[in-house]
């Protein structure tokens, strides 16, 4: 098997990072090989908008504006990169949910590159992400949703790798049900 189903493999989910993380140019890199997910008319419509420093504290006060609380989050704090993934629609025959979908695979995709280049990666959701206050602070348009934050930094020393039970396939793929004779 090749290396694209190794890494696949290894990826886990790193809630702890360092404070290392890629640089806008190592980052660029990766975004630009991300963004060769199977796209229906390659119409793009995802962005990605990359926090570091004052940005995190800029998004924890809308997140906490958003949860009716004042002050700031501290959930920014927990990675020195936050990548935001937001699907942005376009006028096309190419209905809503699939590009959403190509946003989210641009996504994964990233996050799967980041995790083979020495990165951990997290990928968070939450309420908060359809809330005024955090569009706001992200400058979405009209025809934009937010669909989460890869946070990003250094894979921390001595942490052994987790275990997570391999998917049981068989109970995912199955094959096309016959036609019923009666039907």
């Amino acid at each position: 098997m090749g290396p694209a189903l190794e890494a696949v493999r290894a990826r886990r989910s790193w809630s702890k990072v360092t404070d290392a993380a890629p640089t806008h140019d190592e980052l660029l890199t990766l975004v630009s090989a991300a963004g060769r997910v199977a796209d229906h008319s390659s119409l793009r419509p995802w962005r990605l908008i990359e926090l570091r420093g004052s940005d995190r504290e800029v998004l924890g006060r809308a997140i906490n504006k958003a949860n009716g609380s004042s002050g700031a989050s501290d959930k920014p704090l927990r990675a020195p990169l936050l990548i935001a993934v937001v699907a942005s629609y376009r006028k096309s025959k190419v209905p809503r949910w699939e590009q959403e979908a190509v946003a989210s695979g641009v996504a994964h995709t990233l996050s799967l590159l980041l995790d083979e280049a020495g990165w951990g990666v997290l990928w968070r959701t939450g309420d908060y992400t359809r809330s005024k206050a955090v569009a706001k602070a992200h400058g979405l348009g009209k025809n934009e949703e937010l669909l989460g934050w890869l946070y990003v930094g250094g894979k921390p020393p001595r942490v052994r790798p987790g275990r997570r039970k391999a998917v049981d396939a068989r109970h995912h793929v199955k094959r096309m049900p016959k036609p019923k004779k009666n039907a």
